[in-house]
C-alpha cells in the first residue's frame, strides 16, 4: 500500500512530514510488511467503537487508541486488539493507566 493511501484511510492529510513520520515508523515496525494489512483491518474494525489507529507522535510506531463511549464498548475494543494481536501474532504494548497501545511489531 503507498504511504499516502495508508495516511489517508488512517484520516490523515498526507503530507511530507506525515509522510517521513510513517517511514520512520515503517522501519522501526518489526516485520512491518507482514502486518500492515492487519493493521489497516484492525484500524477499520475498531471505528465501529470510537476507536482507531494512528501514528504516534512520541514513539516511531503506531498506537491504537480506545475512546469508546461507554466501558462495555471499550471491552469490545480490548478484545478486538488481544484478538489481532494473537491471530497475527502482532506484540502490543498497553500503556500503564491509559487506553492506549504501542504496536510494536511482527513476533516470529
Amino acid at each position: 500500500m503507498q504511504r499516502d493511501a495508508m495516511l489517508t484511510q488512517l484520516g490523515y492529510a498526507p503530507n511530507d512530514a506525515l509522510i517521513k513520520q510513517l517511514e520512520k515508523i515503517e522501519k522501526n515496525t518489526q516485520g512491518y510488511e507482514k502486518i500492515q494489512k492487519h493493521i489497516m483491518d484492525l484500524h477499520d474494525a475498531l471505528r465501529v467503537d470510537g476507536s482507531f489507529v494512528a501514528l504516534s507522535n512520541t514513539n516511531d510506531c503506531f498506537k491504537i487508541k480506545i475512546e469508546a463511549p461507554s466501558p462495555e464498548i471499550a471491552v469490545e475494543a480490548h478484545e478486538k486488539i488481544q484478538h489481532f494481536s494473537d491471530k497475527y501474532k502482532v506484540t502490543v504494548r498497553k500503556l500503564e493507566n491509559k487506553e492506549t497501545y504501542y504496536i510494536i511489531g511482527f513476533n516470529h
